[in-house]
């Protein structure tokens, strides 16, 4: 028996034939001198939605390349890696229109920040709990 697609189901099959085609394409394009380990092909399955009209650059291309940018903390030029880049947006499920903005060494002094801010209101948090009951005791 014959089983029918919708039109719907074709053109997502026609479009993933053309990413693909696409793909395979750039990647026949890419220089000679470009090593395997300064790019990374894309996983378009594994991204996450979102409801853009586009595609972001990587998804277009097809793979994921190295990306410089500079700190916005310290102001060090770095690299981030296109592994790095798969992880964050097919694993962790970034957003596919974020960057990096932080290097290794200033990420890790933020989150450290965060911690104790998080740490220092649920200090404060609890103390005023403690006041409070200690309030309502003191009225009776």
């Amino acid at each position: 028996m014959k089983c029918f697609k919708s039109g719907k189901q074709r053109r997502s099959e026609i479009k993933t034939a053309r990413r693909q085609r696409r793909a395979v394409a750039v990647v026949a394009e890419l220089p000679v001198y470009l090593p395997a380990s300064r790019w990374v092909p894309v996983d378009p399955a594994r991204l996450q939605p979102n409801n853009s009209y586009g595609q972001s650059d990587f998804v277009t291309r097809g793979f994921y390349l190295d990306r410089p940018f500079r700190c916005v903390d310290c102001g060090a030029d770095c690299i981030w890696s296109a592994e790095r880049q798969r992880w964050w947006y097919e694993l962790a499920g970034g957003s596919q229109y974020s960057t990096a903005r932080r290097c290794a060494a200033c990420r890790d002094q933020e989150r450290q920040r965060q911690r104790a801010a998080r740490l220092a209101a649920g200090h404060a948090a609890k103390n005023a709990l403690i006041l409070r009951s200690t309030a309502k005791f003191d009225q009776k």
